[in-house]
């Protein structure tokens, strides 16, 4: 999908690059699958703010897509690709034979009037949802689950795609997009294709206003708060000692690319090659 640019009339369109929207089809989502989306503010049970730089933004629906794909050789007829504001990727209605509806994430190539399908019977192509073990080694997949029958949860965002790399016994190896290779069970389900909007991440918002849009807070620099808010703080002016320019931390003191992973998380065993490895 392409990106527009603008003629620079204003400070902020001479760098702004925005999506064309090209392959949206539905300009208004399908009723019967939206519900309400209450906002926190970053803010947990108690009040406290627990992420950061979360707030405002536009008002919005949650479209109720379906990365289960449990429903199992039926096939479907994309009925139009959508816009989701709360995701990167795009979305697709689709509709059974039976007359259900429902959203699945859009891949490449998935065209209004393409019939998809999941089950182990399906074949390899975009949007059809299939197990590991029925999908041909090399091909690109994304909405991979981590235990069989409770959903996709990786590789979903914009432009995602993983790599089922190999298979030994009950495993598969895929390789995903952080560069990790890792294990799956061979029943665990994904989706065949690379997530569209591939163009996502050469978007250049232009103005600080569609980042408030969005919902997204400013973040202010640990170096010009003081010492009690954070450990870089403090120091008169652009201090080089007493506070300022010291080793980076994060506001809980934890020095930049300090691993937090814990040593004994279980699923580690399920990690073959770390995605850091590469970065040696």
């Amino acid at each position: 999908m392409p990106l527009k640019t603008f003629r620079p009339n204003t400070p902020p369109a001479r760098y702004k690059q925005l999506p064309t929207f090209e392959e949206i089809t539905k300009s208004k989502p399908e009723k019967s699958l939206l519900t309400p989306l209450k906002r926190s503010g970053g803010r947990n049970n108690t009040g406290r703010i627990t992420t950061r730089h979360i707030g405002g933004g536009h008002k919005r629906h949650y479209r109720l897509v379906d990365f289960k794909r449990k429903k199992l050789d039926v096939p479907a007829t994309v009925l139009g690709i959508e816009y989701d504001p709360n995701r990167t990727s795009r979305i697709a209605l689709i509709q059974y034979t039976d007359g259900q509806k429902s959203y699945i994430i859009a891949p490449v190539g998935l065209e209004v009037g393409a019939t998809v399908m999941s089950g182990e019977n399906a074949p390899a192509k975009p949007g059809n949802a299939l197990p590991l073990k029925s999908i041909p080694l090399g091909t690109f997949i994304h909405n991979i689950e981590l235990t069989p029958g409770t959903g996709g949860k990786i590789a979903r965002s914009a432009g995602q795609a993983a790599v089922l790399s190999n298979r030994d016994d009950e495993w598969a190896l895929v390789k995903l997009p952080s560069g990790e290779i890792r294990r799956f069970h061979l029943d665990s389900f994904a989706t065949v294709g690379q997530v569209g909007n591939r163009d996502h991440m050469n978007e250049v918002s232009g103005k600080a206003g569609r980042t408030r849009w969005q919902g997204v807070r400013p973040t202010v620099r640990g170096m010009t708060m003081n010492p009690v808010d954070h450990p870089n703080g403090g120091g008169e002016g652009k201090s080089k000692s007493g506070g300022g320019r010291q080793h980076l931390l994060s506001p809980w003191g934890h020095a930049k690319g300090q691993k937090t992973r814990n040593k004994k998380k279980g699923t580690s065993v399920f990690i073959v090659e770390s995605r850091h490895q590469r970065k040696k």
